[in-house]
């Protein structure tokens, strides 16, 4: 897989906060339209949980009379159950519950006529999905499952009412929580699934948060070795990346969002480790990166440190200022897509 050409192909709302600095559960902005079963739950108060209403609510999402308060229930308290995870895994047909859930919700992707309601309840399912993808005891065999493809539909949605946004907003948090653990076993399965067309996409297209949750995930997918190999391995893979990451600096510059302008450089910075995507940038690095245009929106020191650097790595050897050196012969057929060099070898 790693030897292909371009990509391939060209997520309620339950996103951890402390993923990309996102809402955490439960304070989605703006929730999708639609009631939800109201909650009855005074058991887990304040980080006391009620172990024996847990075992309750995993039995009773394999009923489907009680299995809507159930999901509502366990997605709102699982931060307070540290083994939530295990207990969903090993309990019996849980798993096969959850999995009719999501499934149950295919047929209203396409035409799009999924509801506010049924995009939360389906948000309370992939929220028990973060709680597995998060937990190391449940982590690799959530993997080993191929669990996450059964996001993948809802990630290639494009319709931009609330419901979807929230429904591929709340996907693209189980991705997150997967590559925040930095194993090498999540990155291989992400490359060989196609996941960073589909981030790219989100990242041109979807909403503030959605693109911000986005490009943390190829940020992740980058920090990893073989991941920016496999980026940087054609012309074709670099030069999708790198022209959506200067549509995105274009188009944060006329509105500005500190916290996704923050993982756009550190893309920036981790793509110019490598010689031949260093040479690359020193023709293709928007100039608003170049000429203090962000500036006063870089408060974080952690992001200014990473600007100066990305600056400096793509400093001449000898001379000149950033974006007028002398760049080699082969920086530049890489850049403007020569069919003789196509690959890093």
């Amino acid at each position: 897989m790693l030897n292909g050409g371009r990509f391939g192909m060209e997520k309620t709302g339950q996103i951890q906060g402390s993923a990309v600095g996102g809402p955490a559960v439960g304070q989605n902005p703006n929730p999708p339209a639609g009631p939800q079963p109201q909650s009855q739950s005074s058991s887990v108060q304040n980080g006391n949980v009620d172990r024996e209403q847990i075992y309750n609510w995993i039995l009773e999402l394999g009923n489907p009379e009680t299995r809507e308060m159930a999901l509502l229930e366990l997605s709102k308290k699982r931060e307070a159950v540290p083994d939530l995870a295990p207990m969903l895994w090993h309990s019996f047909g849980t798993i096969a519950a959850l999995l009719q859930e999501i499934t149950s919700i295919y047929p209203l992707l396409i035409p799009p006529t999924l509801t506010g309601a049924q995009s939360n309840r389906a948000c309370n399912v992939l929220a028990l999905f973060q709680c597995l993808a998060s937990h190391n005891e449940t982590r690799g065999m959530f993997l080993q499952a191929h669990f996450p493809l059964y996001l993948y539909p809802f990630l290639h949605t494009t319709s931009r009412v609330r419901p979807f946004e929230y429904l591929r907003l709340t996907s693209l948090g189980v991705i997150g929580a997967l590559v925040k653990s930095d194993e090498q076993e999540v990155i291989n399965f992400l490359l060989t699934t196609e996941i960073i067309p589909v981030c790219l996409r989100i990242m041109e297209s979807g909403s503030e948060l959605s693109k911000t949750v986005a490009t943390f995930i190829l940020q992740k997918i980058l920090l990893d070795d073989i991941g920016l190999s496999y980026i940087c391995q054609t012309y074709e893979r670099f030069s999708h990346v790198a022209m959506i990451l200067g549509k995105m600096v274009l188009s944060l510059a006329k509105v500005p969002c500190a916290r996704l302008l923050k993982h756009v450089i550190r893309c920036y910075l981790r793509l110019s480790d490598n010689p031949r995507a260093r040479d690359a940038l020193r023709l293709c690095l928007p100039d608003q990166l170049k000429d203090d245009s962000f500036g006063p929106q870089i408060r974080d020191e952690h992001t200014k440190v990473w600007l100066i650097t990305l600056l400096k790595n793509l400093e001449p050897a000898i001379g000149g200022p950033v974006g007028e050196q002398r760049v080699a012969p082969n920086a530049l057929n890489y850049c403007c897509g020569s069919s003789k060099v196509h690959s890093f070898g």
